[in-house]
């Protein structure tokens, strides 16, 4: 099955080894934060569409920290795909799986990657030619162990997955350890209230810790 993800980008998603989920209000903090990201070797990072300042947040990163491979996430209409585009964002997730969004999502060209939490959900997102599904909600819905139970039907399809959802420092070499995961989606990074109080150190601290993870777990 061919990725809808060309191949530099899924090998730079997997090298950062955790994507920073962001929820931004003020647009100007996402540069402040890309930044700090950056310096501690995350390069990837995904904005999240629940803040007015989100698109906004976009346009700045990608003008003034285009080193940062941005995309977007909370995707839920078509309109949104077509907004995220013209905002120059790289890649698209969603927290569940519609294929209507989907569909959109190929025909205009933007990496996307819907969410799924069942097998049924997984084999529509299959049958639409989905290969990188999001894991959501990781955690409450029972964490690595389901996600390997859930997969491994499905593990001669070459699928990647990037779990999200309550997962934290402590539980991110658990899942860093599963081959079918790309990478896994850290909300744990810059919280929405450590960015409102322009706390970069305490999100340098955060990075600094994920990235010795996975540079212990994965060698990279």
């Amino acid at each position: 099955m061919e990725s809808q993800f060309p191949t530099p980008m899924l090998d730079r998603i997997s090298a950062a080894g955790v994507m920073a989920v962001i929820v931004v209000d003020e647009a100007a903090d996402a540069v402040s934060l890309a930044r700090a990201l950056i310096a501690c070797g995350i390069d990837v990072m995904e904005l999240t569409l629940r803040t007015p300042a989100a698109i906004e947040a976009l346009r700045l990163v990608k003008t003034e920290v285009p080193e940062m491979l941005a995309g977007v996430g909370t995707v839920l209409h078509t309109s949104q795909i077509d907004e995220v585009m013209e905002a120059g964002a790289e890649f698209a997730v969603s927290p569940g799986l519609n294929p209507t969004v989907v569909e959109h999502a190929q025909k205009v060209g933007l990496p996307f990657a819907p969410g799924v939490a069942t097998p049924s959900e997984i084999e529509r997102a299959v049958e639409l030619g989905c290969r990188e599904l999001k894991f959501f909600p990781a955690e409450p819905i029972g964490g690595i162990q389901y996600l390997k139970s859930m997969a491994a039907p499905y593990s001669h399809l070459g699928l990647q997955f990037i779990p999200l959802g309550g997962i934290n420092a402590s539980r991110l070499g658990s899942y860093l350890d599963d081959p079918s995961v790309l990478a896994v989606g850290g909300s744990w990074l810059a919280p929405r209230q450590i960015i409102q109080k322009k706390d970069w150190s305490t999100v340098i601290d955060h990075a600094t810790e994920s990235r010795r993870i996975v540079k212990e777990r994965l060698g990279r």
